[in-house]
């Protein structure tokens, strides 16, 4: 979801004068128990939640945080997928909630390091979820073995820094020594990675049309729609409960929730300002890009879906070391039948012809504002119950 135009848009209620002058005086700033765990995790003595604490940092898709661990092996992590935390509509195969089980593994890899312990990864180790569906069976169990030849990785020290930006990014285009910067930091694993820019004026023009009616779809399909919905998180209180999802704690769109003018169990009609808001915002923000970052593998496997989520979240780490900002803009990647010519098309554009090749990440690319980051739930919130 995009947040300005939707708490400028949504319930096309009209706020009367009082109301709209107490608004004035509230913060729209998280609740600081929202993204405490976003100052780590301190002396914390256990080794394996140390590393953990800045594994829940990763990026996941709608901030769901489907990860649970189990410690109740020494040394050792086994890492699930929470099944009640995952988007059927449009992620039914589960393709990204994968990917976002390999940014956990990727910030846990680079924690472990920074403690001098290697961590063996064992993907899957009682057996591959279908390509269809995900069950109860572990994603990777971790072990943990102390070994002083470890080396650090120099991307760690971005891991409190990145942030998912989805505000308007500056039109300067990133430096050739940035973008090379981003793809080395990836370099040698089995996909392919690219970016296009203002220098390629007729790509850049196909990047922004498949991205604007991806999203048109998305946002004029009530069953999608909705799905967002359930996991929004209006205003400080509810921010504060669920430390998930969509956060919406503007003022306007507070009251709006507070005068009963925002139904979430109700898809806005196409034509509704709280659509058509939302859709001249992204436009203009995907108008505004100045470049595009992707990354295609040849297969589509549960293993190539981790190992993608790895890279992703290591070419975010890259660009927050220059400075530079990324937007996942996953609509025309995702795999429900409404969206299926975007598909096709960003397929056809990156020559990556499915389905032998999958375009696992698609991305915005360029200077941002300052922003806060996503909330979190804490890493008690993760860890299996004996």
């Amino acid at each position: 979801m995009h947040r300005r135009s939707f708490l400028r848009t949504v319930g096309g209620g009209v706020i009367s004068a009082a109301t709209a002058a107490t608004l004035a005086g509230c913060s729209s700033a998280l609740p600081p128990e929202a993204i405490a765990a976003w100052q780590g995790p301190g002396n914390e003595p256990d080794v394996r939640r140390w590393i953990l604490a800045h594994a829940i940092l990763a990026p996941h898709s709608h901030n769901l945080q489907s990860w649970l661990v189990d410690l109740s092996v020494p040394d050792e992590i086994t890492l699930f997928i929470d099944r009640s935390r995952l988007l059927p509509e449009t992620d039914p195969f589960s393709r990204q909630m994968m990917m976002s089980q390999g940014t956990f593994l990727e910030l846990l890899d680079q924690a472990a390091r920074q403690r001098g312990q290697r961590a063996e990864v064992t993907l899957f180790p009682e057996g591959v979820f279908a390509p269809t569906t995900v069950d109860a069976r572990p994603t990777a169990r971790v072990r943990l073995v102390a070994d002083a030849s470890v080396q650090a990785d120099p991307l760690f020290s971005q891991v409190f820094r990145r942030r998912t930006n989805r505000e308007a990014y500056e039109p300067r285009v990133p430096p050739t020594q940035a973008l090379q910067a981003i793809a080395a930091s990836t370099a040698g694993g089995a996909w392919r990675t690219g970016f296009v820019t203002t220098a390629e004026a007729a790509a850049l023009a196909e990047h922004r049309r498949i991205a604007k009616e991806a999203w048109r779809i998305e946002l004029t399909t009530p069953r999608t729609v909705l799905e967002s919905f359930k996991v929004l998180r209006v205003g400080p209180r509810e921010i504060a409960q669920h430390r998930d999802g969509i956060s919406l704690n503007d003022p306007m769109v507070r009251a709006l929730t507070a005068l009963g003018l925002f139904d979430r169990s109700v898809a806005p009609a196409a034509d509704d300002q709280a659509t058509t808001g939302q859709l001249t915002e992204f436009n203009a923000h995907i108008d505004g890009t100045p470049a595009f970052y992707w990354l295609v593998t040849e297969g589509n496997d549960r293993v190539t879906q981790v190992n993608a989520g790895r890279a992703w979240v290591r070419a975010q780490l890259a660009a927050t070391a220059q400075g530079l900002s990324m937007q996942p803009i996953s609509q025309a990647l995702q795999e429900y039948p409404e969206v299926a010519v975007p598909y096709r098309e960003i397929h056809a554009l990156l020559d990556a012809p499915a389905p032998r090749h999958t375009v696992q990440m698609w991305a915005r690319l360029g200077y941002a504002p300052a922003i806060e980051p996503s909330p979190r739930r804490g890493l008690d919130a993760h860890i299996v119950k004996a």
